[in-house]
């Protein structure tokens, strides 16, 4: 229960002090600014319009146009906003607005009956936003966090660039509640984690579409570059997106096409010989702007941290938009991408985590084949987002992706480490993965009011196929010398092990009622059925099984915004996710569900671009696979409990200051297990402790105006990697840096991960009768250099 989280007094006082400092630092900088503007019809010469309601979506500023078709709005606090302008008789502008100064943000509107087109924005001070006061996935309706009654971190563009983010598992690093990096340098593919339960194959997303990935076939590493943002509500989310891990999922969201025209270039050098290119560009195709477009392209050559293991990319995404008004909107959305790497390295104990007589071994260590091993994946997708507006109170939104995604994964991995302690059993291990998937999500929503109630009420239903092809083969290969490998050893042919076409078919149906009552309340009830239908042929066995779920999860959540800008919450939800195969009785497995009592509190100070939040959270985990140690068979006994709080603070301040701040304590344990040896223990991979902090200033005066510095340190407390927890990862400390310099469109950056180089092992686990461990990043250093027009 919660209440036993609250005894635990050290957590305590630590949570109690870092949430004084951010309450404090924050209103320091308090800033406000002024939006100014002009609207005028654009079909006729630029007439200016007067009377024209111009507000700020959620709040009460706003500003009617004057006889010259003027209008201001004063006191307007550090923010991104989204701006309204209505009049009878023209199309309703609504678009966004960063205001990042204590200056003037100047605004032109132009309405007319064909297109509607936001002028340009002058910011006349530094470029900032590591502030979102909006989120998407939480609700799907985009409201405030202030309304949210969950958990949910946003990772803005920002910082993703300010911190030289190039995979998830690197933007996650500084988000609380989440390990992206569970065994550390992993080049591959984004292994998951949230409050201390894996998602790694179903908390993916996509604007708002689920990546799959059953039995781990395949696997995904988004290109960063390519998001706009990327969300990360914590917390059983099946409410809205049908199965997943009930600790919470990541949506990637992508960049779209803009009005404004823009460009870029990147080029970026950094260590292990890496060469990367980037390039965004964007804007209108024709002069009204009823079509815009984008292109977002990453091109990389690179070695690693570890011998012999590349890390090679080619990635572009192309977009469309078709907005023939302001109600209606279609966006294409294209994406190809090709990886080139091969696997992190496993290295025995001995030699890492535990004296070896023959030596430490170095963190570049690599103990495969280099003609044997690769890892080159394969991934395209092709979709689009529409959105129609229905008179004033209605709208429709249909999201459509179909994916496809090719496997080729061939490794020699290390065995058992013999008694000469240097010398290495190996084996092949073959995975050749195949997967079509099409997802679907159809959304109806409408606004309206009872009594002094205001409802946004969501109806949906989304479809989803996935179809997956994998094919395993093992086999033995030469040892190896681990403190003096030799390679070129003929590696046999293996044996085929699995050879595997799983068929998933999910429908399901939602709704959503978003209520807010007195300008102070805000109630959310969510419900939702899912019918799942999984098809599984084993070849090899020539066996075809079926299996049908159906379930339904709830949410209830509750807020209140206080004046002062503190909003405390509650909230119940539950999650499910399907369980593949059948016991020994041979009947299929129940679907795997969570349950999640969540308390915390949001504090956004009035005037500031800034907020706080605190979350406590008692969460169970039930009818997950475990293998029982008698017979060997998959049954379903386990069940495991998280129980925790998290804290994260987020700033952007106009004096150049910029702040990520989070704190992380989960107690989590297995519950019940078909080894009752295990209750009572940690999860394997599970860290108890994780914290961060974050700062970059730019100077915004003076000689070295638009000098920049950034620094960040990173807690990561221990883990386990076995079960009754004897095998233990150490906690570290580590810390980052940047230096960037903005001139003329120009962006010179540096930036240093690990800077210290402190070697660590990131995780640890067993198989079979050896251990083994994963060494975490070492120091890598990136430059880049930037020209944006």
């Amino acid at each position: 229960m919660i209440i036993a989280v609250m005894t635990r007094s050290s957590t305590w006082l630590f949570a109690a002090v870092f949430t004084a400092f951010l309450v404090t630092a924050f209103p320091a900088y308090a800033q406000q600014g002024i939006v100014t503007g002009t609207v005028v019809a654009a079909d006729s010469d630029e007439k200016p319009l007067p009377s024209v309601n111009v507000g700020i979506t959620g709040s009460s500023l706003g500003a009617a146009t004057d006889e010259s078709g003027r209008f201001t709005i004063p006191e307007v606090p550090v923010g991104t906003y989204t701006v309204k302008a209505s009049l009878v008789g023209y199309e309703t502008v609504e678009r966004q607005i960063e205001v990042r100064t204590s200056e003037t943000t100047a605004l032109n509107i132009r309405l007319s009956q064909k297109s509607v087109e936001l002028g340009g924005i002058t910011v006349t001070d530094r470029r900032g936003g590591y502030v979102s006061d909006e989120v998407a996935s939480a609700t799907k309706i985009g409201v405030p966090l202030t309304e949210t009654p969950q958990s949910v971190s946003v990772i803005t563009r920002n910082q993703l660039a300010a911190k030289g983010v190039d995979r998830l598992s690197e933007a996650l690093r500084y988000t609380p509640g989440v390990q992206g990096e569970t065994f550390g340098f992993e080049p591959r593919t984004t292994f998951l984690r949230f409050r201390g339960f894996d998602a790694t194959t179903s908390g993916l997303y996509r604007n708002g579409l689920q990546l799959r990935n059953p039995s781990f076939a395949v696997g995904y590493s988004p290109e960063p570059y390519g998001a706009e943002r990327i969300e990360v509500p914590r917390g059983p989310s099946s409410v809205l997106y049908g199965a997943g891990s009930p600790g919470g999922l990541v949506n990637f969201v992508s960049k779209r096409p803009t009005q404004e025209p823009f460009g870029e270039v990147v080029f970026e050098p950094g260590s292990n010989n890496r060469l990367q290119g980037k390039i965004d560009l964007s804007g209108p195709i024709d002069e009204d702007g009823t079509f815009s477009y984008r292109f977002t392209s990453v091109v990389r050559e690179a070695d690693t941290q570890v011998e012999n293991v590349p890390n090679d990319r080619l990635f572009f995404a192309p977009s469309i938009r078709w907005r023939p008004s302001g109600a209606t909107s279609l966006t294409l959305l294209g994406r190809y991408q090709t990886d080139n790497t091969r696997s992190s390295q496993r290295l025995p104990v001995a030699g890492t985590l535990e004296p070896n007589p023959n030596g430490a071994l170095p963190v570049d260590r690599f103990l495969g084949e280099p003609g044997v091993d690769r890892y080159d994946r394969e991934q395209w997708s092709i979709g689009y987002l529409f959105s129609q507006d229905i008179g004033s109170a209605w709208t429709v939104e249909q999201k459509l992706r179909y994916y496809s995604i090719n496997l080729d994964d061939v490794t020699v991995f290390g065995g058992v480490l013999q008694d000469d302690m240097r010398t290495l059993s190996r084996s092949l291990f073959e995975s050749f993965g195949e997967l079509g998937g099409i997802a679907l999500d159809n959304q109806a929503q409408v606004d309206f009011t009872t009594g002094q109630a205001q409802h946004t009420f969501l109806l949906g239903v989304d479809v989803q196929q996935v179809d997956v092809g994998s094919e395993q083969n093992f086999g033995t290969a030469p040892p190896i010398d681990i403190f003096d490998p030799g390679f070129g050893s003929e590696v046999p042919e293996p044996s085929p092990s699995q050879d595997t076409d799983i068929s998933q078919r999910q429908i399901g149906a939602y709704a959503q009622d978003h209520i807010n009552l007195l300008d102070k309340w805000t109630l959310a009830l969510n419900g939702r059925v899912d019918w799942a239908h999984t098809e599984t042929d084993r070849n090899l066995e020539e066996t075809q099984t079926e299996q049908d779920d159906t379930e339904f999860s709830g949410r209830v959540g509750l807020v209140y915004e206080s004046d002062i800008g503190l909003a405390p919450y509650a909230s119940y939800s539950e999650s499910f996710l399907p369980s593949l195969g059948t016991g020994p009785d041979g009947e299929a497995f129940d679907p795997e569900t969570g349950m999640q009592w969540e308390a915390g509190a949001r504090y956004q100070p009035p005037g500031t671009n800034s907020y706080l939040t605190v979350a406590l959270f008692d969460l169970t985990r039930e009818n997950f696979l475990q293998t029982d140690p008698e017979t060997f068979q998959q049954v379903q006994t386990g069940e495991a409990n998280s129980q925790g709080i998290e804290i994260e603070g987020v700033a952007s301040f106009a004096v150049g200051l910029d702040l990520t701040a989070s704190y992380t304590r989960q107690d989590v344990e297995i519950t019940e297990s078909a080894n009752e040896q295990e209750e009572g223990d940690r999860p394997t991979q599970v860290r108890e402790q994780m914290g961060s902090v974050w700062a970059d200033y730019t100077l915004q005066s003076g000689s070295l105006s638009g000098l920049g510095f950034g620094a960040g340190v990173r807690h990561l407390g221990d883990s386990f990697g076995d079960t009754p927890n004897t095998l233990k990862a150490p906690a570290v400390t580590l810390a980052d840096a940047a230096v960037h310099y903005n001139w003329n469109g120009f962006r010179l950056q540096v930036n240093a991960d690990n800077v210290f180089d402190n070697e660590h092992v990131a995780s640890t686990f067993v198989s079979g009768r050896q251990g083994f461990a994963t060494y975490g990043a070492e120091r890598t250093v990136t430059a880049s250099i930037r020209y944006r027009w």
